[in-house]
C-alpha cells in the first residue's frame, strides 16, 4: 500500500491514523521465499511534528513459516513489529547520504508500507530456526527425518586420518 505523506503536512499538527493491509505475498531473502502463516494489519500513526517534518509510529503482528535449520520441516515464527521514525524532508539526497539514511520505503512523499514492513522483519529475521531443540535432524544418507522415524543406514566410517585426534578426545 503506498500512502501520500503531502496530505499529513498539509496541516501542521495534522495526526493520523491507518490501517493498512500488508499486500507481500511471501517475504523473499537470499533467494529463498518464506509465506507468511498469519498477516495483520498494520497499524500506523503518521504526525506532522515540523516543517516538512512526519513521524511515522507502527505496529504490526505477522508470522512466517521458515524451515527448520536441522530436519527442514516448516516451523511458524511470529513478530511483533514496532517502529518509530522521523522523516525530514528539508534534508537534500547529499544530506540523507552524508546520515546514512537508508529510507529505501520513501519515494518522493510517498510510503511504501510493504518496504517498510519488510525492512522492520529483515531486522528482526532469526539467524537460525530449530523446530524443537533436540531436534535430530536428517540422515545424510537417505534424507529421513530422525525425529520422525529411524533410518537404517550404517553409520560412516570415521576418517583413519583423524584416528589420532580422536584418540586424544577420548582419552579427555
Amino acid at each position: 500500500m503506498i500512502i501520500n505523506l503531502s496530505e499529513i503536512m498539509s496541516v501542521k499538527g495534522n495526526v493520523k491514523h491507518i490501517q493498512a493491509p500488508i499486500e507481500l505475498k511471501n517475504f523473499c531473502m537470499e533467494g529463498m521465499e518464506y509465506p507468511f502463516a498469519n498477516k495483520s494489519y498494520v497499524e500506523l500513526t503518521l504526525s506532522h511534528v515540523g516543517e516538512r517534518q512526519v513521524r511515522i509510529e507502527g505496529e504490526a503482528k505477522i508470522s512466517l513459516l521458515i524451515p527448520c535449520n536441522r530436519c527442514l520441516e516448516e516451523v511458524e515464527n511470529e513478530f511483533e513489529l514496532k517502529f518509530f521514525k522521523d522523516l525530514d524532508f528539508n534534508l537534500d539526497s547529499e544530506d540523507r547520504i552524508k546520515e546514512l539514511d537508508e529510507t529505501n520505503y520513501i519515494s518522493g512523499y510517498n510510503l511504501d508500507v510493504d518496504l517498510l514492513v519488510y525492512d522492520e522483519i529483515l531486522i528482526d529475521f532469526p539467524m537460525k530456526v530449530l523446530c524443537d531443540v533436540n531436534c535430530k535432524g536428517i540422515c545424510r544418507e537417505c534424507g529421513t527425518n530422525l525425529n520422525k522415524s529411524n533410518c537404517s543406514c550404517k553409520e560412516a566410517d570415521p576418517d583413519p586420518r583423524m584416528s589420532r585426534i580422536r584418540d586424544i578426545f577420548n582419552n579427555f
